[in-house]
């Protein structure tokens, strides 16, 4: 997640091989966070979230650095993902690890050194998914209508 010769950073780590990547392994270890959420877009047109719209919980590693030309504290993050639930399979061949509440705890702990078990899929049953608004992709159309249902664009 360090990327001081501005590079692209990765915004995404793979739960697979986490633990042993160079780049994740210590803040798989050592810096867990949880990444707060109501809804996710994905790039194809769709929202996912809870049916019952209550928020969520991505899994997710941080990472703060000192910038070696301005000295400047960097804090970066990255979300998990993992192989999609049957749901999300349907519009993407990954989805981020969601960690359910009860296992917040245990996630975050320092003392847990390999939650490894906590990365599968999310189950599909309490997941809902419908197809969105092309205006999701300007950064501006920033409003809760973007993510109403629409009719699906057809096939090409």
């Amino acid at each position: 997640m360090k990327e001081p010769d501005g590079g692209r950073k990765p915004i995404n780590a793979r739960a697979e091989n986490i633990a042993s990547l160079p780049s994740f392994r210590s803040a798989y270890a050592k810096r867990r966070c949880l990444v707060p959420v109501d809804n996710l877009k994905a790039k194809r047109l769709y929202a996912i979230a809870m049916k019952d719209g209550s928020p969520f919980a991505l899994a997710g590693i941080w990472e703060s650095w000192k910038h070696p030309e301005t000295g400047e504290v960097v804090r970066t993050f990255a979300v998990i993902t993992t192989e999609p639930n049957e749901l999300v399979a349907e519009i993407h061949n990954r989805m981020p690890v969601i960690i359910a509440p009860d296992n917040y705890d245990r996630w975050l702990s320092p003392i847990e050194p390999d939650p490894r078990d906590l990365l599968a899929p999310y189950a599909s049953e309490p997941m809902a998914i419908w197809p969105i608004s092309t205006r999701v992709k300007t950064q501006r159309n920033d409003s809760e209508d973007i993510l109403e249902r629409v009719e699906p664009s057809p096939a090409r």
